[in-house]
């Protein structure tokens, strides 16, 4: 889905620099195969359009001499959108959940290492090459770990590398960390909260056992609100059957209304039913749970509206739901006007025919994303087909 906050998201624009790094204009298929052939490992920026921080790495880093003269003579360096096109099928092969993810993966399509976030110039060319090197390679300290080690900084290193990716071995590996440590600091209780996802971790023990150390850190309604949502993830798991593809609401309102009020409860599980119908391209639900979602919109955020309404953009052709996606997109611009849901006002209009707001908002979106920044190639094509 485009445009929706996710935490440590940073967003990376499509700008090919002429000192820094050269980026594949291809499909990730001719990427692989021209990697194989050069005997080189891809780069892959795996980002979204509407990430905000990571603009600060197509200002500050991608941009250098240093950066470029590395990564253009090691790797085919290729940036793809993980909510377009092929990009939601990458996201979903290589696990790529928050943004911007950097993989490196060899011309057979295997990851070999990762990292995220925004990186300094020096730490983003070490990191590539980390990727070169067989014994820093996440295959690599994946069985050092197995064969035993258990130096703090190799544990919390390889912990930030898996967390998001493979969480139930970081999980694994920041047991490991934390059994060595009588207390906790900052980074320590971050690197705890990213990983306990579920009641069944046994990290989410130490998250109940050390909550006096973390409230020292975090206020105490945070603290309340982070366990809440652990114990809803684990319902919302528990709740769906991947393979059957059936809900048990029954389950998951029983246990919910534990701690949630009836109508809290409802809701939720409609947007965790819209939420798994989107990731598994079941439109016609997602239109029937997200409808039911938005009914009332108005306590929505404005990021929270941009993506709903972006989702009916792409994948819905219903012309009175789309009349409803503008709405929401309306009302996200009236509460925080920015360059990505003027974009997506733009194109709605368009999409319902609308020719004259929709180039309206496309010169807008245009005229924000240049005062910040930000790429705005799709919303110039758009305009171009509106002149």
């Amino acid at each position: 889905m485009k445009k929706l906050a996710i935490f440590f998201s940073l967003y990376i624009g499509a700008i090919v620099f002429a000192q820094g790094i050269k980026f594949e204009d291809s499909n990730f298929t001719t990427i692989l195969a021209k990697a194989k052939k050069e005997n080189k490992l891809v780069f892959l920026d795996a980002y979204t359009s509407w990430c905000g921080p990571c603009k600060l790495m197509v200002k500050n880093i991608f941009p250098l001499q240093s950066v470029g003269d590395y990564y253009n003579s090691h790797f085919i360096n290729a940036k793809i959108d993980m909510e377009k096109g092929e990009g939601t099928d990458i996201a979903k092969k290589y696990n790529v959940r928050v943004f911007p993810t950097y993989l490196f993966i060899n011309g057979d399509g295997e990851e070999v290492h990762r990292t995220l976030g925004y990186v300094e110039e020096d730490a983003f060319i070490q990191f590539a090459k980390d990727a070169e090197d067989p014994n820093k390679k996440l295959k690599a300290l994946k069985q050092k770990f197995e064969n035993g080690e258990k130096g703090p900084e190799f544990l919390k290193n390889l912990a930030g590398l898996t967390i998001y990716s493979d969480n139930d071995f970081a999980g694994r590996v920041l047991e490991r960390y934390f059994s060595s440590k009588s207390t906790l600091n900052q980074e320590d209780i971050q690197m705890l909260l990213s990983a306990t996802q579920s009641t069944d971790s046994p990290l989410y023990k130490m998250f109940q056992d050390k909550k006096s150390e973390i409230t020292k850190i975090l206020p105490a309604d945070r603290y309340e609100k982070l366990d809440k949502n652990i114990k809803l993830n684990t319902i919302v798991k528990k709740s769906y059957n991947t393979d059957t593809k059936i809900w048990n609401d029954s389950y998951f309102l029983t246990e919910s209304q534990k701690f949630l009020s009836g109508e809290e409860a409802e809701k939720i599980l409609r947007r965790a039913k819209s939420g798994r119908a989107l990731k598994e391209k079941d439109f016609a639900a997602y239109e029937k749970f997200a409808l039911e979602t938005y009914k009332d919109f108005s306590a929505a955020s404005s990021e929270e509206l941009n993506s709903a309404a972006w989702n009916f953009f792409e994948n819905i052709e219903n012309k009175s739901s789309l009349e409803k996606a503008l709405e929401w997109a309306q009302e996200s611009v009236k509460k925080k006007q920015d360059y990505a849901n003027t974009d997506t006002l733009a194109n709605l209009y368009n999409k319902i025919g609308d020719k004259k707001n929709a180039k309206l908002w496309a010169e807008k979106s245009i005229e924000l994303a240049k005062s910040s920044g930000e790429d705005y190639s799709d919303t110039e094509k758009l305009l171009n087909t509106l002149q």
